[in-house]
């Protein structure tokens, strides 16, 4: 029966094709992309293998030392009751001692007059995780790390806790949901891009993700490619910057200046 099989050329010729596709397939899948990654989980062959499998890191060594991100990457966990803790709750009035060392950039009440955000108001998650990052490196700024390096722990909950106090600036004309644009309010799903309003307000708003207006338009514009060019990396699980780089500059532009009120 094989016989008459391996003489037909094109039974010979089909299932050769499958298995070179087959092996071609599983070089892309589990070698070529996988050692794209810039990951150190994904350095060498066979740690390449193991991942794209889906293997645990444990079966790969047990010896294994831990793999050391290229870069700072963030270490703030949030839980909805962070900053609630009776022994380490944020002082609104210490809070404010403090943060007259911000008021030449933030303003005296939080409010910017420059391109730096608006802080009047923001969710006391989203400040505490900031200057977390800025203080241990993992959003590297020139300003605000040599600012914060030598605050402890309660000095950060406590400036969170007086700016998130603060009365949040209204934006004129108020930024309607329905006349926002489409990268806005629906996202682009078909680009694993979702709608903007899901985590920083309008739809939803996720722990530790910051509200978006008004704050000033080059702010939101500088912040946003720089997720988009991997320049910044302290999104938790690269969220921002995987949403980033699949946006188009005019979708960028459409979503700062309507979260600027610029539009």
């Amino acid at each position: 029966m094989s016989g008459p099989l391996l003489r037909n050329r094109w039974f010979v010729g089909s299932v050769g094709g499958t298995f070179l596709l087959l092996v071609f397939s599983l070089f892309v899948g589990f070698v070529w992309l996988p050692s794209a990654q810039e990951d150190a989980l994904f350095k060498g062959l066979w740690n390449s293998i193991c991942s794209a499998a889906g293997a645990p890191r444990s079966w790969l060594s047990p010896t294994s030392a831990p793999v050391t991100p290229p870069t700072k990457v963030s270490e703030v966990v949030l839980t909805p009751t962070t900053l609630d803790e009776p022994a380490s709750g944020g002082g609104v009035g210490r809070g404010a001692t403090l943060a007259l060392r911000c008021t030449m950039c933030h303003g005296l009440r939080g409010v910017s007059s420059s391109q730096t955000p608006n802080l009047a108001g923001q969710y006391a998650s989203s400040i505490y995780k900031e200057l977390r990052d800025f203080q241990s490196g993992a959003r590297p700024s020139a300003v605000m790390t040599p600012l914060v390096i030598k605050l402890s722990d309660q000095d950060l909950r406590d400036l969170s806790a007086y700016y998130a106090s603060l009365p949040r600036r209204q934006t004129p004309g108020a930024q309607d949901l329905q006349a926002a644009p489409d990268i806005v309010a629906t996202g682009a799903p078909m680009r694993n891009i979702p709608p903007c309003g899901s985590c920083h307000g309008r739809l939803d708003s996720k722990l530790g993700v910051p509200w978006l207006d008004p704050q000033p338009r080059d702010y939101l514009k500088t912040q946003l490619e720089a997720f988009a060019h991997g320049t910044r990396r302290n999104d938790t699980s690269a969220q921002m910057r995987n949403i980033a780089r699949n946006m188009t500059p005019e979708e960028i532009d459409a979503s700062v200046n309507y979260y600027s009120g610029t539009r």
